[in-house]
């Protein structure tokens, strides 16, 4: 077994080099670099985003992934996986081996509750998996999702103690936040925020680049070190909002979903029965709350929802295509044989698509509806570059066949979900199947085990959390033993324990007393989909699993349950920011992340760019967000034009003079007078044009983050970005009046709707 001291700069042991007057009379000695077990395979690890249990074609969906369908015949499916229902805190239970909580990491990253379980950022006492592999021997490799990084740290000057290469990644390529645009997305190499390689128009996919990227870092570590085994950890923004593909892909959809959502759950049912993936007395529960019987949607509303539900079939489709260049890429370098692979998604189906779905979400989110009528003339622009899209809770609830609930919640629709794994020299069986209960913090265990590298007792001079996790590495022999620990579920006051093949669970409605919460109890030995709640038939046993959850929500630091996750995002931004009114933003700079740029929202604010005009100068002064929401100061034909974008919908004011040549103040100022925005124009602090509008950045401006002299990826405005500035910008200055209320209800909504 390797031992598992820290890989780096190692110390000079002056005993065992032998120092005389000249080369001649001395001896050298070298350390010897850490060498990993005999037969310690590559790992490859492929973590998809709000996919459901039942999405993959081997878990029943008729979704095409064939890519992961041979994986998983030339390998294992486990259907007792559970996760966290979310995705910062499954990550954080992934990458560590420990519950989300115990980490820091007990809800969401976009936010500190200054309470141990909920620091949006995993401890340092929890080493990751990149750390305790590398210190076995293992380079390794991040592409894609991190999100487990508080996200006021994300911002040029961090600190990145938290970003990948803080937490054991050799190498980043990928993203911070929970989502980005497909095709414009927020990039990150390192450290160091990048502009993405191209763009829509080019036919430029964030999957494919990120496919790409992984087979890069694999075929440049052969290049280099070809006995040294890798992990690299691939985490896709698919299926995650907005959902966007090619569109060929997501039009061959409409024909296979235009039965709808009820008869598409039998569907899958039935193929899930046959695969022996869920048992053969597996029984649908009721439709979710509020998810209405497909035939009582009008015909202009079925076709609208079965378009929704190709963007996401679409983009599984893709990333599944473009796993399959990845898998073929190991096979020609001949490293199949030896790389253990693991496909998984992070938490269920998503619920933030509401009842009717969302062609772009930023709009209903600032206050701007999106009704049906407006929703279905856009049919043909979802999963395009100007859409946010999202299916409604039919399809989620249909993802989730045949479960309960969704994302975010502890039944387990939320929480139970697809896992394959195969590696052709380390796991012998072919296509079968293993039913026991596993959990997201057991995959580190079973890794360490099955690479022969132990988890170490400090890294980097800090005592070490011990593992919360259950190593599972003998079920890839054969032997499917129950795990005998007892796991908890905790996510917005939701709450849930599983323990000897029994589940408590309950769900949580926002603002309820906890007391008050009714706790429901299923055999999910007998009972997959927990259709049969034997509370009243088993109440001694409910209440023993109900202490055993308060016992672990005290050891795992749950505790205090906290359901106020608006005003947790609006008091996050209130301390981060704190008193501070005045930005300053000089010529060269860019890419602030959306969570450290300047809070404008509901909010008076003045912006100035200080700046020298030769005729003809044009460009963007300062822009901050997408396509689908944000703002943008910039110049054109001559004159300052400040366009705020809310969900598609623009209010645009254009100066009534030009701005003249030479060096001048030009800027916006924008007062925030419920229920309008009063917009006023500056050349050198004088107005020059006034407008007003009810749009408004209420709750959210965008996840694209803010940029100056220029706007990157997808355009604010009608202009061909990046639009660069043409003239000379000194500087922008971005000046606040006091913070106003926020509705932090409402931002929490807003804000749920990119987790």
């Amino acid at each position: 077994m390797a031992e598992n001291a820290q890989r780096g700069p190692q110390s000079i042991d002056m005993s065992r080099a032998k120092i005389g007057r000249t080369v001649a009379d001395s001896t050298p000695w070298w350390p010897a670099p850490v060498q990993p077990s005999k037969g310690a395979p590559n790992i490859l690890v492929v973590l998809f985003d709000d996919v459901g249990f039942s999405d993959f074609g081997c878990y029943g969906s008729p979704i095409e992934t064939p890519t992961i369908d041979r994986l998983a015949a030339e390998g294992l499916r486990f259907t007792g996986f559970h996760t966290t229902a979310m995705c910062s805190t499954t990550r954080a239970a992934l990458l560590t081996g420990r519950n989300h909580h115990s980490v820091g990491v007990g809800c969401l990253a976009n936010f500190d509750s200054g309470y141990p379980g909920y620091r949006g950022k995993i401890a340092r006492e929890a080493g990751t998996l990149a750390e305790m592999l590398r210190g076995g021997g293992y380079r390794t490799y991040m592409v894609g999702k991190w999100h487990v990084t508080s996200l006021t740290e994300t911002g040029p000057t961090g600190p990145f103690d938290g970003w990948p290469l803080g937490r054991g990644f050799d190498r980043f390529y990928g993203f911070m936040d929970a989502e980005t645009d497909q095709f414009a997305p927020e990039l990150v190499r390192d450290n160091t925020p990048i502009d993405a390689p191209s763009g829509y128009a080019s036919g430029y996919h964030l999957t494919e680049d990120l496919t790409g990227q992984a087979i890069r870092f694999i075929a440049e570590h052969q290049a280099n070190a070809p006995d040294t085994p890798w992990l690299t950890w691939l985490a896709y923004g698919a299926c995650h909002a907005p959902h966007q593909g090619p569109r060929d892909l997501i039009l061959k959809y409409d024909a296979v979903f235009q039965a709808g959502w009820d008869a598409e759950r039998e569907a899958r049912l039935a193929r899930q029965k046959a695969m022996g993936v869920v048992p053969a007395s597996t029984r649908l529960p009721p439709r979710n709350d509020a998810v209405r019987p497909w035939a009582e949607h009008s015909p202009n509303e079925r076709r609208l929802f079965a378009r929704l539900q190709g963007a996401f079939a679409g983009m599984l489709d893709h990333a599944d295509r473009n796993l399959a260049r990845l898998v073929g890429f190991l096979e020609t370098a001949g490293l199949r044989d030896d790389t253990l692979i693991l496909v998984m998604s992070d938490n269920g189906a998503s619920q933030e698509g509401g009842p009717f779905g969302m062609i772009n979400a930023m709009g209903p989110f600032n206050g701007k509806p999106e009704p049906i009528a407006e929703k279905i003339a856009r049919i043909d622009d979802i999963g395009g570059p100007a859409t946010h899209s999202n299916f409604p809770w039919g399809w989620a609830m249909a993802s989730n066949t045949p479960l309960k609930r969704y994302k975010q919640n502890t039944h387990g629709g939320g929480i139970r979900d697809p896992l394959v794994m195969s590696w052709p020299n380390g796991i012998a069986a072919r296509g079968e199947l293993r039913h026991a209960f596993r959990h997201a913090c057991d995959v580190t265990p079973t890794l360490l085990e099955l690479t022969g590298v132990a988890a170490p007792a400090t890294i980097g001079g800090v005592a070490q959390q011990p593992l919360e996790g259950v190593s599972f590495a003998a079920a890839l022999a054969g032997a499917d033993a129950t795990r005998g620990a007892a796991q908890y579920f905790e996510m917005f006051g939701h709450r849930g324990l599983w323990k000897d093949g029994w589940k408590a669970v309950a769900y949580h409605p926002p603002g309820r007393p906890f007391d008050d919460d009714v706790w429901e109890l299923y055999h999910l030995d007998q009972d997959f989909s927990e259709t049969e709640d034997l509370a009243a038939r088993h109440p001694e046993r409910l209440a023993a699993l109900i202490a055993a959850w308060w016992s672990e929500a005290e050891r795992c630091q749950v505790l205090p349950l906290d359901d106020r996750f608006g005003p947790r995002f609006a008091e996050n931004a209130r301390r981060f920011h704190g008193p501070r009114k005045r930005f300053v933003f000089h010529a060269g700079m860019g890419h602030l992340p959306t969570d450290v740029a300047p809070d404008v929202r509901s909010r008076c604010f003045v912006i100035e760019a200080d700046a020298v005009l030769a005729p003809g100068d044009e460009g963007v002064l300062i822009a901050h967000g997408d396509a689908t929401c944000g703002y943008s100061l910039f110049l054109r034909g001559g004159r300052l034009v400040y366009d705020m974008n809310v969900g598609g919908a623009h209010a645009i004011t254009i100066s009534d003079r030009p701005a003249p040549p030479g060096r001048h103040r030009l800027g916006v100022a924008v007062r925030n007078e419920p229920p309008l925005r009063r917009i006023t124009l500056l050349i050198d602090g004088a107005a020059a044009g006034a407008g007003e509008t009810e749009l408004g950045f209420h709750n959210f401006i965008s996840w694209s983050g803010l940029d100056i002299g220029r706007d990157r990826g997808s355009p604010v405005a009608d202009y061909q970005a990046p639009f660069a500035f043409t003239g000379r910008l000194a500087k922008v200055t971005v000046t606040m009046d006091a913070a106003q209320a926020l509705d932090g209800e409402a931002i929490g909504a807003a804000e749920m709707a990119r987790q």
